[in-house]
């Protein structure tokens, strides 16, 4: 993964079949990636579901959850709908994977994003990262003590 105290590359995809978002457009506002492997996993969606409960904690602490996948865009519509998400999940569909790679977390031998979290700064700053053991929900609890600690700097 990235090392902290680096630049986070910026990057634009889709959140959804006609409109893209890029890092830096949340300038200014902590930011929480979550890299995970598939929109209909049963680990995935576990964990996107908690950090869906989670966005008003992460709201407090001036914090906008970003989840990114290679599933195609029309794919995290259905999902994000189903399951009633309140954020934007991104497609890194085309060319695949390549934000996850960028971000030292694609698995060629999947071909899928491994479950990455980064937690960058206000001037694009990595943070924190995390890289999850494979089938294994991260939690929030990192998540929520990096943002904690960076209030207390």
């Amino acid at each position: 993964m990235l090392a902290t105290g680096t630049q986070a590359p910026d990057f634009s995809l889709f959140a959804t079949p006609d409109q893209k978002v890029s890092l830096s457009d949340f300038k200014g506002k902590r930011v929480i990636l979550a890299f995970y492997p598939a929109d209909w996993s049963p680990v995935c969606g576990d964990q996107m579901a908690l950090y869906n409960e989670m966005l008003s904690h992460f709201s407090k602490l001036n914090a906008q959850l970003i989840g990114i996948s290679v599933d195609g865009k029309w794919c995290h519509l259905s999902f994000s709908s189903d399951r009633k998400l309140h954020f934007p999940l991104l497609s890194d569909f085309e060319p695949k994977g390549e934000v996850s790679r960028l971000y030292e977390v694609y698995d060629d031998n999947n071909g899928e994003s491994r479950r990455g979290l980064y937690v960058i700064d206000e001037e694009g700053i990595i943070r924190w990262a995390y890289l999850s053991p494979i089938g294994v929900n991260p939690g929030a609890d990192g998540i929520m003590d990096a943002l904690e600690a960076m209030n207390n700097n």
